[in-house]
């Protein structure tokens, strides 16, 4: 008797072991400028900023299972260049550079990030705002990797309902699936929310002299006030171009912060919507692989900026830039990062190839080259003129899905792991 009770500790006590073997971790960095700067949507000179709305943060958890560590980090920005993550990856501890996922918000009202260029060649972003942007990512990192604890994990995918989104060129274009991933720690308080949807944060715009983070901002607060621990906003493929939809009657468009509340705080409320009912994972697998991808530059607006803004892009021999692409086993969850703006029917093509119920897109992640639409797509309609212009080039999403399949069959998920 004695004999089977000691079995029965040991037994329970390996269990115990067992769920506390995957930990979490998060941490939080402002980065809203003081004085406030200039603020970029894109190509051109940015525009003055004369007030803000809202505050800009850096958002980064860490996720641990065995001797597999990750990392994932949002910043408010329009993007944010591997140039510039790169910097951070070599001042982070403990985690391998390629297992660190850089994300961009896509705020349409944050200072340049890109270095763009005018036609005279001079450039306007703010390098030393940038660099402490840059101290700030490794910080926040460094920071969650030192709050990491033991966490189960819960995964939701579901349709988002409201008026959230629409796409612009085409309005039923484009995918209403919000994806939620949220770390409990062993007390039950989320560590961190972390909730993927494809929108455009472009309520308010870049031309109106506000620096915002727009609808994430709304977003983030409206989690953390409801469950506590730390909220998070990823991307997805919105390219072409799904935005906001602050549509009103008579073709107008609400573009003010009440606005930017409103549409946060519903997704907010539908990605908790959608992850309540979901399983605890007690014990959940965590996998990640990368490949480098190069992609030739065949634009010569994309030519031009890439060579001239003062952040020094690496452009190899032959006019190629790489960008890391990974793919992530978390739990459920199969997580595929693009480097710049997929339009959606290259994100609806690869969550229908991976292999899970939950899968996850995070746009402009790693890097943030432009548009990525098909060569059959490519300068096809007047509509795509634009997004063809800023795409590196015709050939860009051909071979990224091609690179980004082989990354899907080498996930073990693909021999029938959950």
């Amino acid at each position: 008797m004695k004999t089977l009770t000691v079995l029965l500790v040991f037994l329970s006590l390996a269990r115990t072991a067992i769920s506390q073997d995957f930990r979490a971790g998060a941490a939080v960095r402002l980065i809203t400028p003081d004085p406030l700067l200039p603020v970029s949507g894109g190509i051109g000179t940015p525009k003055k900023a004369v007030e803000k709305k809202g505050d800009l943060y850096i958002r980064a958890c860490v996720f641990e299972k065995g001797s597999t560590r990750i990392a994932i980090v949002s910043v408010d920005n329009l993007g944010w260049p591997s140039v510039l993550g790169n910097k951070s990856r070599a001042l982070i501890k403990g985690i391998p550079p390629e297992n660190i996922l850089i994300c961009a918000t896509h705020t349409h009202s944050g200072p340049d990030a890109y270095g763009f260029p005018n036609e005279k060649g001079e450039a306007f972003a703010d390098l030393s705002y940038l660099d402490k942007c840059v101290h700030a990512v490794a910080d926040a990192v460094n920071e969650a990797t030192r709050n990491l604890g033991p966490a189960s994990l819960k995964i939701g995918v579901g349709e988002a309902k409201g008026q959230i989104a629409y796409n612009y060129y085409a309005p039923d274009l484009y995918d209403p699936r919000c994806g939620v991933i949220q770390a409990i720690a062993t007390s039950g308080k989320p560590i961190v929310t972390l909730v993927n949807y494809a929108i455009h944060p472009e309520v308010i715009g870049s031309g109106r002299g506000i620096l915002s983070p727009d609808l994430c901002g709304p977003l983030c607060s409206r989690i953390e006030a409801k469950t506590g621990g730390m909220a998070m906003f990823v991307n997805g493929a919105q390219g072409g171009m799904v935005t906001a939809d602050n549509r009103r009657e008579g073709g107008k468009e609400a573009n003010t912060w009440e606005e930017c509340i409103r549409i946060g705080e519903l997704l907010a409320d539908e990605a908790l919507r959608i992850i309540a009912p979901a399983d605890t994972q007690s014990s959940p697998a965590l996998f990640c692989t990368v490949r480098n991808i190069a992609f030739p530059i065949e634009s010569n607006v994309m030519k031009y900026i890439v060579k001239n803004s003062p952040l020094h892009y690496d452009v190899a021999a032959g006019d190629k830039v790489v960008a890391q692409v990974n793919l992530l086993d978390i739990g459920t969850a199969q997580i595929l990062t693009i480097p710049g703006e997929a339009l959606p029917n290259i994100g609806f093509y690869l969550k229908r190839h991976m292999h899970t119920k939950a899968p996850f897109l995070f746009g402009l992640t790693n890097d943030a080259f432009g548009y990525m639409l098909t060569k059959v797509d490519f300068n096809s309609f007047k509509r795509y003129e634009y997004v063809s212009r800023t795409s590196l080039g015709e050939n860009t999403a051909e071979i990224y899905m091609d690179e980004a399949l082989k990354l899907i069959a080498s996930s073990p998920k693909a021999d029938g792991y959950k």
